[in-house]
């Protein structure tokens, strides 16, 4: 006999004949599943879906515009920021975008200044005119000279050297002024260097 065939019930009376009774209505079973059945399922299908999107209520249908409206309103909100951002960033390089080159001219400035004060009389006219021409130029792009005479101490603007007496003039004043300072459009880009009255 065949191997399956020994696992077989003995007590069981024509058990071989069961089994394949089975498998017949299996195989019939599975040929029931005709397209009715198959639309049948396909509706319920349907129908579980509807059931689980829904249709909201009026409630929450005005809850889901209010939250529509405020993201509308945040994202306008960030809209606006970044649009002042950008702004502000292209007034700052029109503004400050020459500081360094400016900044790299006051040198210059300064040796004129030095040169004219140690200069004889005949060369002194042509310095005053070339200083002259170069402080009308950074006056063009808003640069300012700090010369701070007969001014109480700022230290935004001016840079301590040292302390002096001088009876004439209050403590905290000004004193003598060894170099002076710049500010580009309301910016210092270098102090005026002083001495500070202390009696």
């Amino acid at each position: 006999p065949c191997t399956w065939t020994k696992k077989l019930n003995p007590y069981i009376p024509n058990q071989l004949g069961l089994i394949m009774s089975k498998k017949k209505n299996t195989k019939i079973s599975n040929k029931d599943l005709n397209k009715e059945t198959i639309s049948k399922a396909e509706d319920q299908a349907i129908n579980n879906l509807d059931d689980s999107i829904g249709t909201p209520s009026y409630e929450e249908l005005i809850e889901i515009n209010e939250g529509l409206e405020k993201s509308i309103l945040r994202y306008k909100a960030d809209l606006d920021n970044a649009l002042k951002r950008t702004i502000s960033e292209v007034d700052k390089a029109h503004k400050y975008g020459i500081e360094k080159l400016l900044f790299e001219l006051l040198p210059v400035i300064d040796n004129l200044e030095n040169a004219l004060e140690n200069s004889s009389e005949d060369d002194k006219e042509g310095i005053k005119l070339t200083l002259k021409s170069f402080e009308s130029a950074l006056d063009k792009f808003g640069m300012i000279p700090i010369y701070p005479e007969d001014e109480s101490f700022n230290p935004e603007k001016h840079e301590a050297v040292s302390m002096e007496k001088d009876k004439k003039k209050k403590d905290g004043e000004i004193g003598n002024i060894f170099q002076r300072g710049w500010e580009l459009n309301g910016r210092v880009i270098r102090p005026a260097r002083v001495t500070v009255i202390k009696n």
